[in-house]
């Protein structure tokens, strides 16, 4: 069966690698075009476009899906079914429609819950003890189509978007071939999803990574984690952006965003009270520093007992 793939960051780049190991015929390649990257601004292809190089995959980097030069290029490599993964680009019904086994999606959630554009970040900042990842057939909806296939697994106490991220890659590009596999062989099942559990889980913005003291401990918990390592949770201290890693919800009071205890020695930390509860806070990014401890930061006297967060 003859594949085209659709993906930009490195969690496509993980499932074309699956599907390429388990030697699935992967015809061509959508990705991206290349992007001004670091200080030097150069020119560096997506994650998906090097892996492709690397294993001799065509690659296409069309600005539109729903140009003729597009359509016709589609036509050359004939492929049967088209596989999508974070490509970011709404597929026009002219290429939903012409596979012969359809285009398919991995969605990172357990839908229908949180359809959209961060479904990762959102299930962590909303307190989810559960997550996963679907395999489901396209539709023109915005993440509405069957389902084919799921998986499940557990989000801790402490693990972060990046963590529910690097878990989601491994287990979803498996079940992404293994669902393959099954197209190919007739022996794949699709389930309309139930449009009344449905939740949307909106790109996250600027404002939803600042940290609002009167809330309980918490939930601001959930929601820095959420957001670590990037684009990552922030407060101002003395009016310059500070932003926190590593923050559990611990017993103190105080008023909100008050530092009500220090602790200096190794890595540090320093206690910040809530609406409810406080945080103690081992990592921090001050404005125009680079990441250091908690420990560094108050050895440093960047901060001291009494200062206010906000």
């Amino acid at each position: 069966m003859k594949i085209m793939f659709m993906g930009t960051p490195e969690i496509s780049a993980t499932c074309l690698l699956a599907l390429v190991r388990a030697g699935l015929d992967v015809a061509a390649v959508v990705t991206g075009e290349d992007k001004p990257r670091g200080r030097g601004k150069v020119m560096t292809p997506t994650a998906v476009r090097a892996l492709a190089e690397q294993h001799g995959i065509p690659v296409l980097t069309p600005k539109t899906l729903r140009s003729d030069d597009f359509l016709r290029e589609l036509e050359s490599y004939s492929p049967e079914l088209i596989v999508v993964v974070a490509y970011g680009k709404i597929l026009p019904s002219a290429v939903l429609e012409y596979p012969k086994y359809g285009c398919i999606n991995l969605h990172v959630s357990l839908l229908p819950k949180y359809r959209g554009a961060a479904p990762m970040q959102r299930a962590v900042m909303e307190g989810e003890r559960e997550t996963g990842v679907t395999v489901m057939h396209m539709a023109e909806g915005l993440d509405t189509g069957d389902i084919i296939s799921q998986l499940s697994f557990p989000i801790g106490d402490t693990d972060t978007f990046e963590t529910v991220h690097d878990t989601s890659a491994e287990l979803g590009s498996e079940l992404l071939v293994k669902t393959i596999r099954n197209i190919e062989s007739g022996a794949a099942v699709r389930a309309p999803q139930d449009n009344s559990l449905a939740t949307y889980a909106k790109k996250v913005e600027r404002e939803d990574c600042r940290v609002d003291f009167e809330l309980p401990a918490s939930r601001l918990d959930c929601i820095i984690r959420g957001v670590t390592p990037i684009p990552g949770a922030f407060a101002y201290l003395n009016d310059k952006m500070l932003k926190l890693f590593n923050a559990r919800p611990v017993s103190g009071t105080g008023l909100p965003g008050e530092v009500i205890a220090l602790d200096e020695r190794g890595e540090g930390s320093f206690t910040v009270a809530c609406g409810e509860g406080a945080l103690r806070v081992s990592g921090v990014i001050p404005e125009g520093r680079g990441r250091m401890t908690a420990g560094d930061f108050i050895r440093g006297r960047k901060i001291k007992m009494g200062d206010i967060l906000k």
